[in-house]
């Protein structure tokens, strides 16, 4: 049985149908329906005696707009289908009952309002996020509208146009940033809804499916090669970042304070977001303490020695200030890419190249999710199974396992190969290519089981 704050859905045992049961000037009144007992038809009764409620505690109530061939507006008594009919009527004419609701702020006012209340409560970089929705999609249409008397079948509406509106791409929008634009409306909505009083029109609106997110690791090859053929500046920052899994705004707004060296640790506590340094990283679990292999260790080093004098960001611009993202993207990762004939992809995927890589080598999937910051292995069952050794924990099926990333015995052997080259050379300061083989080598040996 439903229950609301005055009264109940409740179901005629004799029919199975449902009816209403509320109190009105101190009587109990009692109006049937000709609906089956169901989920669907329960939520649909719920909203009719909210607002029911609402109007009686608002002094508005008026029977026959609700039940009209209700038994109770006259003595003579009326057959249960015309009844019916009238909770019928009441139901189909919920929005416009809704719409007789006390007066409330327009969309753009409490917008506004809700966001400074929130503010201090969010990340810089979310503030601005929320804002530039609330600008640019869901103030113009809706902000001199009074928020409470806004419709379900408007939202709908919206959302559809949503998904004509060209992206940053020229394509449309992505369903993920609809459903983020959608997911801000329905937070103003709910806290407008309970402050007001009136019912949010926001239910039974799913999320778009989202495709599952494209991942595109480089192989250990492609990443041998981008370091040695990238700009000598950029080698040590690309290095770092195919071998921590940092993402980008973590190794932008990395500070040698946050550099232990003793420790060889690399704490995550700040990121930059926008161009803009942020106090906070992305998700609490963000907060963490990334090992350093040799290969990691010895590129911090040598980046210490060209910026470790400022004191500050451990991978800047001639100026001191923290790495522009965008320009890096443009002006280094896209034209290195082109030149190596490799698939254009975001940087981002290097975060995933550091998760393949590893399991390729057989680490434990739990050392892997503390290194990129997840708070279980569940991340790494979904995305990355397929791109583990066959055997392992993350391979459920000896098929599952993919050609991409060759086992960790092919990998070994490559290093003993590249060992063997190198056997009689030792690590050059001016040769950073080499000194990564060689490293690269002595670390994949270093994995090899016992």
């Amino acid at each position: 049985m439903a229950v609301c704050a005055m009264g109940s859905i409740r179901k005629l045992q004799a029919t199975g149908k449902l009816f209403l049961d509320f109190r009105y000037h101190g009587g109990r009144c009692r109006e049937y329906t000709v609906l089956d007992d169901t989920a669907n038809n329960r939520k649909k009764l719920e909203r009719l005696l909210e607002r029911i409620e609402r109007d009686i505690q608002l002094g508005r109530f008026e029977y026959a707009a609700y039940f009209p061939n209700s038994r109770a507006l006259t003595a003579t008594p009326k057959p249960p289908a015309s009844l019916a009919a009238g909770v019928a009527r009441a139901l189909a004419s919920v929005e416009p009952v809704a719409a007789r609701h006390a007066p409330t702020p327009t969309f753009a006012d409490f917008a506004q309002q809700w966001m400074q209340e929130n503010a201090v409560q969010w990340r810089r970089s979310y503030q601005r996020t929320v804002a530039d929705i609330v600008a640019v999609h869901l103030a113009p249409p809706f902000q001199e509208r009074e928020v409470g008397s806004l419709s379900r079948e408007e939202l709908l509406a919206f959302r559809s146009k949503l998904a004509k509106v060209p992206g940053r791409t020229k394509q449309t929008l992505s369903p993920r940033r609809i459903n983020a634009i959608m997911n801000v409306m329905h937070a103003i909505l709910n806290e407008a809804s309970d402050r007001y009083k009136f019912t949010s029109p926001y239910y039974n609106i799913k999320p778009l499916k989202i495709a599952k997110s494209d991942v595109q690791p480089f192989t250990l090859e492609e990443v041998r090669s981008l370091i040695q053929s990238v700009r000598e500046d950029f080698r040590d920052y690309y290095t770092v970042r195919f071998f921590t899994g940092l993402r980008t705004g973590e190794i932008d707004g990395l500070k040698w304070k946050y550099v232990d060296f003793s420790r060889r640790l690399i704490l995550v506590r700040e990121t930059i977001v926008a161009g803009e340094p942020d106090e906070a990283t992305k998700t609490i679990e963000s907060n963490r303490e990334v090992q350093m292999s040799q290969v990691v260790f010895d590129a911090l080093q040598r980046q210490f020695q060209r910026t470790g004098p400022l004191k500050l960001w451990v991978f800047c611009n001639s100026e001191g200030q923290p790495l522009d993202h965008n320009n890096v993207t443009k002006r280094v990762w896209y034209p290195i890419l082109r030149f190596l004939g490799l698939d254009p992809r975001r940087p981002y995927q290097s975060r995933h190249t550091a998760a393949t890589l590893w399991l390729a080598a057989g680490e434990n999937p739990e050392w892997i999710a503390r290194q990129m910051g997840h708070t279980s292995t569940e991340m790494l069952f979904k995305v990355y199974s397929r791109y583990a050794p066959c055997g392992s924990l993350l391979a459920p099926r000896p098929w599952a396992a993919s050609a991409y990333f060759r086992p960790v015995r092919a990998l070994i052997a490559t290093a003993q190969a590249t060992q063997s080259m190198l056997r009689e050379t030792e690590p050059m300061e001016d040769n950073p290519a080499q000194d990564w083989a060689w490293c690269a080598a002595k670390e994949l040996l270093a994995m090899q089981p016992s």
